[in-house]
């Protein structure tokens, strides 16, 4: 892509995520438009949407029942004022999100994304221990590779390395342990390995002292580590650790959850119910700003009294609930639920699998992983040593975006999560894109 003087004068006044400038402009990306599976750049190239945006798009772009709720809800009411009142369309959204939520995940607190969803359950953890007896217990466990935002708070609890460094000293009570693929080559079998994973968490719980340890938090499938995709008894090891420590257990789903794996939530896919999930993304398919905390119904007793006992939860936003956001939040879960989204994930992602497993023909893919339309696949050098290829993978992004082709691509892996709107012609179109550019990249890198 060529940039004007203007544009290229705009890049510089702004930044990008994650990206140096200076790079980004020997190779830029300005988008103009987008629709269903597609976006399209302002010189008009058409680029196939491998990754829903970045995980967000479940329903693909401009979906017309999502334009319809934002237009009549903008005609009544597009903001409520939260000190005084909350909005009607609010508290719908709070019924039908704790309709589909498993277990007793019905206590609900809408938010403006995922970042604000995972701090806001680390806030309500920590207060719901002082006010129910346990006033030390503070500490958090994640993992290292996790990525749970970033604010203050879910970056300290992310454990993705120089992606902090610059803001350190992180803020305290925020420990980590290592995911199942860090150890996989030293066990016998990835059951195994997980097992021993699994135990980590309790081995730090009691070295802290089970008094100062209020919560564990896991992506359930673990996105920058690699789509890392523990067992299911993976999960249930954490959830008799935290039942048996007076531990609360948070999922963080702002990637997993609505109907991405299979299920409307990751923790319905792996049998296991956490006490708090943490969802955003796909929520609103992209459309605005949405997330939400949902936390076990029984945790709100801590927050109910009169007002003398000051026990509400001490937590806000300007935009938390916002009537717009929650409106489309509502048309994105009916939609899922009526046209059968998550079984569609599960048997389309079977699909997108098979043709995956294709590229191991190469021997360069070590692995692919993944649960319904969310899947990644690892690179190597050989499938004889298995030694890390990064050229592979920075070759791979310029190979991509040549081919027409936006996904996550980290120099080690790559990953996938089309909308689920998608249909098989789609994935064979995905699938080709993908093999003619990992044929590019092995090309350049010889």
């Amino acid at each position: 892509m060529q940039l004007d003087p203007r544009r290229e004068r705009l890049l510089k006044q702004t930044f990008l995520d994650y990206q140096q400038t200076a790079e980004f402009l020997k190779n830029p990306l300005i988008l103009e438009r987008a629709q269903g599976l597609y976006y399209w750049d302002v010189e008009g190239k058409e680029y196939f949407d491998a990754i829903g945006g970045i995980f967000v798009a479940v329903l693909g772009h401009g979906h017309p029942r999502i334009l319809d709720a934002m237009r009549k809800q903008m005609e009544i009411m597009s903001f409520a004022p939260p000190l005084h009142g909350v909005a009607n369309v609010t508290l719908d959204f709070v019924e039908r999100l704790a309709s589909v939520t498993p277990g007793t995940l019905d206590y609900i607190k809408p938010f403006s994304g995922g970042s604000e969803s995972l701090e806001a359950a680390l806030k309500f953890v920590r207060q719901y221990f002082k006010q129910s007896g346990h006033p030390g217990k503070y500490k958090f466990i994640s993992r290292y590779y996790g990525y749970h935002g970033g604010t203050f708070g879910a970056m300290s609890a992310s454990g993705t390395g120089k992606r902090k460094t610059p803001f350190e000293p992180q803020m305290a009570g925020f420990l980590k342990v290592f995911p199942p693929t860090y150890y996989r080559d030293r066990f016998d079998s990835w059951e195994a390995c997980n097992r021993f994973c699994a135990r980590m968490f309790e081995d730090v719980i009691l070295l802290e002292d089970p008094e100062t340890v209020a919560g564990i938090i896991v992506e359930p499938i673990g996105n920058t580590g690699g789509i890392i995709t523990p067992t299911d008894e993976y999960f249930q090891i954490l959830r008799q650790i935290c039942d048996h420590h007076n531990v609360i257990l948070i999922f963080d789903e702002i990637i997993t959850g609505f109907a991405r794996t299979g299920n409307m939530f990751a923790a319905q896919t792996f049998g296991v119910t956490p006490d708090i999930i943490c969802g955003g993304k796909g929520l609103s398919s992209g459309a605005i700003p949405l997330g939400a905390m949902m936390a076990r119904a029984d945790m709100a007793d801590a927050f109910y009294g009169a007002l003398e006992d000051d026990v509400h939860f001490a937590h806000g936003h300007t935009f938390a609930g916002n009537p717009l956001a929650c409106a489309v939040g509502l048309a994105v879960l009916d939609e899922i639920e009526e046209s059968g989204l998550a079984h569609k994930a599960q048997e389309l992602g079977d699909y997108l699998a098979g043709k995956l497993e294709q590229l191991k023909r190469y021997g360069v893919i070590r692995e692919v992983r993944g649960k319904g339309m969310l899947r990644g696949v690892e690179l190597v050098k050989d499938t004889g040593s298995m030694a890390p290829f990064p050229a592979l993978g920075y070759a791979l992004k310029r190979a991509a975006l040549k081919n027409g082709l936006i996904m996550r691509i980290d120099p080690s892996w790559f990953a996938v999560a089309p909308a689920l709107i998608a249909e098989k012609s789609d994935i064979d179109e995905l699938y080709d894109r993908i093999d003619r550019s990992l044929a590019d990249a092995l090309e350049e890198v010889g």
